[in-house]
């Protein structure tokens, strides 16, 4: 109910021989065989460890996958962890990406503002769905996020460098503010490079 896409997140992103007239069925069909063979019985007994179904994981997986480079994925992985324990909005920017259509690393006001089930910025909790399809290293961040960060309870992140993607992790939100001040003007740089 509420999702742009039902099938987004399940169809796993690989190398396939398809046949030539293979029909659409088929090909869904080994795509999400494929994700079966990926999220694994290892993989459902610890998202029941978490209280966690299939669908949030892959949910979560797929935030992580657009938050951050592979580096860093645990670490995103522990703030969402984190800020869902503590009831926070989880405020990820590549939700309101989902919506908007747009990749804009300010978000205006307007874009905050959205009003769909996939905005996290007025939504409790995950989205209703996932915005992309998650790689196995995104997944296993979802699943096992880095357990010094969950332990130093840090709920937030911003990017340092747009163009390299590197994070700045806080514990506190004035900590946050701090580093959103001094990288906020970066940001709005990159995307007027870009035109946006």
């Amino acid at each position: 109910e509420g999702r742009a896409y039902v099938l987004e997140g399940y169809l796993y992103p690989d190398t396939y021989e398809i046949y030539v007239g293979s029909s659409e069925e088929t090909v869904i069909g080994r795509m999400l065989d494929r994700m079966n063979v990926i999220y694994g019985v290892a993989y459902r007994t610890r998202a029941e460890e978490l209280g966690m179904d299939m669908d949030e994981v892959i949910t979560l997986a797929s935030m992580i996958e657009k938050e951050a480079k592979k580096a860093d994925f645990a670490k995103v992985s522990a703030v969402f962890h984190n800020r869902l324990d503590q009831g926070m909005l989880l405020q990820s920017d590549p939700t309101v990406h989902y919506v908007t259509g747009e990749r804009r690393m300010a978000l205006r006001q307007s874009d905050l503002a959205v009003d769909s089930p996939y905005n996290t910025y007025k939504v409790s909790g995950l989205p209703v769905g996932p915005i992309c399809n998650p790689s196995p290293e995104a997944i296993n961040a979802a699943l096992y996020p880095d357990e010094s960060y969950v332990a130093e309870k840090y709920l937030y992140f911003c990017s340092k460098d747009p163009s390299t993607g590197e994070l700045h992790f806080s514990r506190t939100l004035e900590e946050h503010e701090r580093a959103v001040a001094i990288y906020a003007p970066l940001w709005k740089a990159y995307d007027e490079e870009r035109g946006m």
